[in-house]
């Protein structure tokens, strides 16, 4: 084996490795939210493949300094079932994003949910960073419970957005949530203080992944009556241009961040790359 194969496979030995203790640490939270994580739902590959993700993105990274990214991803999912596959009105998620937004403004947590999302509010104030961005990211919080409001109503009505609309709606998936939780968690001073604009590239990355986990999760949605891109009179053609179209847009943005904060734009590219060759999909030729 020639020694730039043996330092690849090195370092893909090494990533993996790290999605396997950051698998037995999501194992370990699911536990502790009791009737949040059914089995079902919930399952070995699910857990992998979350981890994987997350590790293939930050592969320089620690499963302790990856510990807030993983499980806000969990939590963010646990709510999104939540709101697709357990309520029944639309009174049930509009108390479901008030309890949320009212725990993580301090509030005592009356359920599992909320208490996950309570240990994670405590988790990131033991970062100097929170107290100072904590705003920013009930912000974000806010925005992520909206768009899951918005999609349950859609869905409730019978309402067929147009792409634009559908994909305004894109903090409905939770990442840019995610990607805030983790910055001010363990990002480096440029990023935190420049938190606002990262948001921004966050959100457009953010896009990118909303069409392309439509479109690798198309026949499940329609088994659950999920909503999804494809079911909205979108042809694929529509899908696999405005996929390419906001690609480019997000490459253009991650450049911007390429100088002063070199992983974070390390970061961002790689949750396009993963993400795509994970499902099996290109930026340019998206298919089921």
């Amino acid at each position: 084996m020639r020694h730039g194969e043996l330092d690849e496979a090195f370092e893909l030995g090494r990533t993996c490795a790290l999605a396997a203790e950051c698998r037995r640490d999501l194992g370990r939270c699911a536990q502790m939210y009791q009737g949040l994580f059914p089995e079902a739902a919930f399952d070995g590959d699910f857990y992998h493949s979350l981890t994987l993700a997350t590790a293939f993105s930050a592969p320089w990274a620690t499963a302790d300094r990856l510990k807030v990214l993983n499980r806000t991803a969990l939590w963010v999912l646990a709510v999104d079932r939540l709101v697709d596959h357990t309520a029944t009105t639309r009174e049930q998620v509009s108390r479901l994003t008030r309890e949320c937004l009212s725990v993580a403004a301090g509030a005592v947590p009356r359920s599992a949910v909320t208490r996950f999302l309570a240990d994670l509010r405590d988790e990131l104030a033991t970062t100097r960073a929170f107290d100072g961005l904590q705003g920013l990211w009930r912000d974000q919080l806010a925005r992520t419970l909206a768009g899951m409001a918005r999609a349950w109503v859609w869905r409730d009505t019978n309402a067929v957005p147009t792409l634009a609309r559908y994909l305004d709606n894109a903090d409905c998936r939770g990442s840019c949530f995610v990607d805030v939780s983790h910055w001010i968690y363990t990002a480096d001073d440029w990023s935190r203080t420049h938190l606002e604009d990262l948001r921004v590239v966050s959100r457009q990355v953010q896009r990118y992944l909303h069409l392309l986990g439509d479109v690798a999760s198309y026949r499940k949605d329609l088994s659950w009556g999920d909503l999804n891109v494809l079911a909205l009179g979108v042809t694929r053609a529509e899908v696999t241009e405005a996929m390419a179209e906001l690609a480019r847009e997000a490459a253009a943005l991650i450049e911007t961040v390429r100088e002063p904060s070199p992983r974070t734009a390390v970061y961002l590219r790689r949750q396009i790359g993963f993400n795509a060759g994970f499902n099996g999909i290109s930026a340019h030729n998206p298919s089921p």
